[in-house]
């Protein structure tokens, strides 16, 4: 009986990476103590210790195969706030490829044989009479007993003297080393929001009084429909001069006329659309939110401020769509609560739908946007923001066909070959868009930018980068997380290259482009951004180029704590900012 929790570690290990051996011999013991806990209540519950012993090593040799297929389907396992996204993850699961691999088949024969053996020896009475008689109290009592010992040793601060460690850039490699059990509790840790030391108005007021106001890039006789598209997984390896492709996916938007192309930074790899999105509408960072954060399900439960809000203040449709499910992230709460005055997910299209690999393809996305244009409010200027979704992964699709190469390496990196054909058609469709709205005669302003890489072989990611992913340097890491983005608009934009900014930068400048002022924290933002122009979970960037982590201090610390205390007061504050824009609105009414 008590061995069980031990081999139920080592299946669980064995079933996650095929090497349960990594993991140290006192996280292996803190994992164990996590076991018993659900080992010894199952015994004192149902009171017969062979059957508790089977179902355990079974959850446990599932709790592995889950890991492991997450890791590989986003680059990193089960997390603790992805309990708050099932529906979400359920959604997308059908083009996944679930082939179990060796260690699972060889857990599962070991699983069924010792299934087997216990209902064969069970009813010829020939077990040892403790694993088949039932547990009588004293000794329910004693696993009732030893269950709360265990429990007392699974908290956070427990873990850790166990050598239970965690790494949030690297959390696949930390389950491996720390066990995804103990390792997932954790994460709980990085649940809870710091609360910045000094939140006075006061202290507000002084954040502020650095701000300096920013004129427009140019001026229009009329304010332009806006339309933001966050690109699904789009990315642009071909920057970096390591892949030889057998025709480019993205010469065509970045060359093009009237075009404004530059790089931002998100703080999310391979999954996590909704912290970019949230990023991009709000000017807040995932840096100073915990590890993993799902914002418009923890953190967006009210009325918020965001760039829908402040456009529909100025008067403007603001609607928003996303060929997906509708509660996919909670979308379908989170958009109203920032000012959306409309949702429209999947099942609202009211154009002929065309997939690609399973999704809503761009080109029936971008069909939907000239739908959503042509049916505007005609007294309104429109804000749209859209969130594709053709070009998610996994790319596994069977037969799907390949027309864009890597020419020194054909057919070695099949995933990464089917996503750069997917973007591709992105490319084919983003010029034809704006080939519409090129003849439209009212002025339109187009955003388009990635919310994350793709997670494709990681030695094509290395291959891509040009260096071996264990010898980063921090500049080198934060490619990891580097997006294109485009500015274009069917009026003229100024001649100024845009700069390379992250995401929570992004809607300021958008504002910028299209003949408006920011309101105030968006002016304070883009004060910050000449400093510090990258400010993502991963780390940060100054205005040279240098890269930093948020564990080291330097002189930009001060800079990014009234960051924080800034967006703490944004997204849970008292009524700062709710307060200043009634005090601009009285100002503008009695001048």
């Amino acid at each position: 009986m008590s061995a069980t929790p031990f081999t139920a570690v080592f299946l669980m290990q064995y079933v996650y990476c095929g090497d349960p051996w990594q993991i140290s011999a006192s996280a292996f013991l803190a994992n164990a103590i996590c076991v018993g806990v659900l080992y010894y209540l199952l015994c004192a519950l149902i009171r017969k210790p062979a059957a508790a012993s089977v179902m355990i090593h079974t959850a446990c040799a599932l709790l592995g195969a889950i890991n492991y297929f997450v890791s590989v389907f986003r680059g990193t396992p089960v997390l603790p706030w992805d309990l708050t996204a099932l529906n979400t993850a359920l959604a997308v699961s059908s083009t996944y490829d679930f082939t179990p691999t060796g260690p699972m088949i060889i857990a599962a024969v070991v699983l069924i044989g010792a299934l087997i053996v216990l209902l064969h020896f069970r009813r010829f009475d020939v077990l040892p009479h403790a694993l088949c008689r039932r547990f009588p109290l004293p000794l329910r009592l004693l696993c009732l007993t030893l269950a709360l010992l265990c429990a007392v040793f699974t908290s956070p601060k427990n873990l850790a003297r166990f050598n239970v460690q965690t790494d949030v850039w690297d959390q696949r490699g930390a389950y491996q080393k720390s066990g995804i059990l103990a390792t997932f509790l954790r994460n709980t840790e990085f649940m809870n929001v710091e609360v910045p030391s000094d939140t006075s108005r006061e202290k507000l007021d002084q954040i502020l009084s650095s701000v300096f106001a920013k004129a427009p890039a140019l001026t229009l006789n009329q304010k332009p429909h806006i339309i933001a598209i966050m690109n699904e997984s789009w990315a642009d390896f071909e920057e970096f001069g390591n892949l030889q492709l057998s025709e480019s996916v993205i010469d065509g938007i970045a060359k093009l006329d009237n075009a404004r192309f530059s790089h931002a930074y998100a703080s999310v790899f391979g999954a996590g659309t909704s912290a970019s999105e949230f990023e991009f509408l709000t000017g807040n960072s995932m840096a100073f939110l915990p590890s993993g954060s799902i914002p418009y399900q923890q953190y967006i439960l009210k009325d918020s401020f965001s760039l829908a809000s402040q456009l529909k203040q100025l008067g403007y449709q603001t609607a928003a769509f996303h060929p997906g499910e509708r509660s996919s992230w909670q979308r379908d709460q989170a958009y109203p609560r920032l000012g959306f005055d409309s949702f429209k997910s999947a099942d609202e299209l009211d154009v002929p739908i065309i997939t690609e690999h399973g999704y809503v393809s761009d080109e029936t996305d971008f069909d939907q946007i000239v739908w959503d244009y042509e049916h505007r409010d005609p007294d309104k200027p429109l804000f749209l923001f859209n969130v594709t979704i053709q070009n998610h992964g996994a790319y596994t699709v069977k037969d799907y066909p390949a027309e864009i190469r890597l020419m020194d390496q054909p057919g070695v990196y099949p995933m990464a070959e089917q996503y750069l054909t997917l973007v591709h058609k992105t490319e084919d469709q983003f010029l034809r868009l704006t080939e519409y709205f090129s003849q439209q005669d009212e002025p339109v302003l187009i955003l388009m930018f990635g919310d994350h890489q793709p997670s494709v072989e990681p030695a094509c990611l290395d291959k891509a980068y040009g260096v071996e992913d264990g010898t980063l340097s921090m500049e080198e890491y934060m490619n990891k997380f580097r997006v294109p983005f485009v500015l274009w608009a069917n009026y003229p934009l100024p001649e100024t290259a845009l700069p390379e900014i992250s995401l929570n930068f992004l809607s300021s400048l958008l504002l910028n482009y299209a003949g408006l002022e920011p309101d105030a924290y968006g002016q304070y933002l883009q004060t910050l951004r000449t400093s510090l122009p990258v400010v993502t979970f991963a780390g940060y960037m100054d205005s040279q180029g240098n890269a930093y982590s948020h564990w080291e201090s330097t002189d930009f610390t001060a800079v990014l704590e009234d960051y924080q205390t800034l967006q703490y007061e944004r997204l849970f504050g008292s009524g700062y900012f709710q307060d200043q824009l009634t005090e601009k609105a009285e100002t503008l009414s009695h001048p």
